[in-house]
């Protein structure tokens, strides 16, 4: 399995009860600010990535590989989009999930290394496709006007694997905002990690997901990897060699 390290942290792959276990931990801990277990059904079908400072769990992700887009059925993010379009893609995905960093280690190298360990894996499996739902904190879209004006003007999906509205509880702003967006504004309240997917080229839903259960407002994000522009490309292959 795979397992890369850098400086004082190290990633590692799992799918072993007691570290799935402290995965769950920490993602309550992140997601809801206090002691408990962030659990459900994909745990148990997913592998999961751990990035370490010693014996101290410091951030975690989980991924759910897909052997092509007839497969997107199986998804966590099919819960709450219609993927009907993703079923013609054609070659291996993987889903990226429940993506957390420990609220008291801020360090950028942590988010490095993770990004790192997904690039590692990415090449050596053959994955054509990284996807997943990326969530801006809370639920009320005012907070958001400008990130989700600068998503409707320069990031939503092409038409081809463009995610239907299938939640009951949305918020569809590609249809419902005007005007144009304050970039500076936006961008400070871009989401860390959908930031990231961004600069690699990544597209989004025309619309967010309104998540009571996780308080969260969320778009479904995808990222073709032969499209991730050349100079990141070898930005991202360099940290993870």
């Amino acid at each position: 399995m795979i397992s890369l390290g850098r400086g004082a942290y190290k990633a590692r792959f799992t799918s072993e009860a007691v570290d799935v276990a402290a995965c769950q931990a920490l993602r309550h801990l992140a997601f809801h600010g206090s002691e408990g277990r962030d659990a459900d059904p994909f745990d148990a079908t997913c592998t999961h990535v751990m990035v370490e400072r010693g014996e101290t769990l410091v951030a975690c992700y989980r991924l759910l590989r897909l052997e092509s887009g007839r497969e997107i059925a199986r998804s966590y993010a099919a819960q709450f989009y219609d993927l009907g379009a993703l079923e013609a893609f054609d070659g291996p995905l993987v889903e990226m999930g429940r993506f957390c960093v420990h609220p008291d280690h801020p360090d950028p190298d942590i988010i490095r290394v993770a990004w790192a360990a997904l690039t590692r894996y990415v090449d050596a499996d053959g994955i054509k496709m990284l996807f997943g739902c990326a969530s801006f904190e809370g639920t009320q879209a005012a907070d958001y006007t400008d990130a989700f004006a600068i998503l409707k003007a320069r990031h939503l999906a092409p038409k081809r694997w463009l995610p239907r509205v299938k939640a009951p509880n949305v918020f569809r702003y590609a249809k419902q905002l005007r005007g144009e967006a304050n970039v500076k504004s936006g961008m400070l309240r871009m989401p860390p990690l959908l930031r990231t997917y961004l600069t690699m080229g990544g597209w989004v839903s025309d619309h967010a997901v309104v998540d009571t259960q996780m308080n969260t407002l969320h778009v479904f994000t995808g990222v073709e990897i032969a499209a991730i522009p050349p100079a990141r490309a070898r930005l991202l292959r360099a940290v993870a060699t």
